[in-house]
């Protein structure tokens, strides 16, 4: 059935004009849900866009915590790393050197630590280059640790098992500190305070008040009492195990060549003899026919701190 046509009276034209139909009530509720839902639509693009999901927010908010937490952990890691760095210089120039066996060098320490593909699949990981580094970092803080646990329990059992070497190895300040006034020249290169050129000394200056008390470092046999040129009045040691100490510009000498002496015995006092400027002991320790830094040997009698303390005093002459 069609439907009905109406018209309407147009008085400008005197005709009857047909009136045209006009959406219905629904048509216009229809068109109006779908501008909302176009206008929501869109709404939620640019919001998703430009501003970001509530998710999202929240993943940025926790991945900003972790990468905060990441970079802690890696300040906390490189301080322990110089930390155990000065225990490996001690072990190696030091604890090694005493006990005459090899350093360890840091392709043994660091073993497997510096391989970049070991942390290849890191990499792809968000934050991957941070993660890569702390995993580096830590894998090297363990294997070091590991390396000088197994070398302290080295060096132990060495010296259970060479007591006697032990007691001959010099090893304590052949003038007590209470009577040291201040460390004098260091072992190495320096300019000469009585003809002023560069040349090498052979071993420590420990300055001293004439007459104090010069002591034996570790047991040993007296193969030279007397005097030598430029040092004056002077005693030897032959220690064994490769060992000589050498005690020059003394006021006085009180061994005898061919006595045996012990550690701490006292065999002389400090004094200005020979090519000297003043009151001090001339100390020197020969390994193995080669002069070595004395203040390597002072590990009986002087701290971790108080040796790091004259190193400084030396390094800064």
């Amino acid at each position: 059935m069609s439907k009905k046509q109406y018209y309407i009276y147009n008085a400008q034209t005197n005709t009857y004009e047909p009136v045209k139909a006009t959406r219905n009530w629904w048509s216009n509720l229809l068109l109006i849900l779908l501008s909302s839902l176009f206008i929501g639509a869109a709404l939620i693009l640019v919001v998703y866009f430009f501003f970001g999901s509530p998710k999202e927010e929240m993943l940025k908010l926790e991945n900003e915590k972790l990468q905060a937490q990441y970079n802690i952990l890696l300040r906390r890691v490189d301080d322990a790393m110089v930390v155990l760095d000065d225990i490996k210089q001690r072990d190696d120039n030091l604890y090694r050197v005493i006990m005459q066996v090899d350093p360890i060098g840091d392709k043994v320490r660091n073993a497997g630590v510096d391989n970049a593909a070991r942390y290849a699949h890191l990499i792809q990981m968000s934050n991957g280059k941070l993660v890569a580094t702390v995993t580096q970092d830590v894998d090297r803080l363990a294997r070091n640790l590991y390396v000088q646990d197994n070398s302290f329990n080295e060096l132990v059992d060495l010296a259970r098992n060479q007591e006697d070497r032990m007691k001959h190895i010099p090893a304590i300040q052949p003038v007590a500190d209470k009577d040291l006034r201040r460390l004098g020249s260091g072992f190495g290169w320096r300019i000469d305070p009585v003809f002023n050129t560069r040349n090498f000394h052979d071993g420590i200056d420990l300055t001293a008040d004439r007459g104090v008390p010069v002591y034996a470092s570790g047991d040993a046999k007296v193969t030279f009492t007397g005097w030598r040129r430029g040092y004056g009045n002077t005693i030897e040691l032959d220690h064994g195990y490769g060992y000589v100490t050498r005690y020059a510009h003394l006021n006085k000498i009180e061994v005898l060549q061919g006595e045996t002496v012990t550690r701490g015995k006292r065999i002389g006092q400090v004094g200005n003899t020979g090519k000297s400027t003043g009151s001090h002991l001339h100390y020197e320790v020969i390994y193995r026919g080669r002069n070595v830094d004395p203040i390597n040997y002072f590990f009986m009698d002087v701290t971790p701190e108080e040796y790091d303390r004259m190193i400084q005093e030396v390094s800064n002459q």
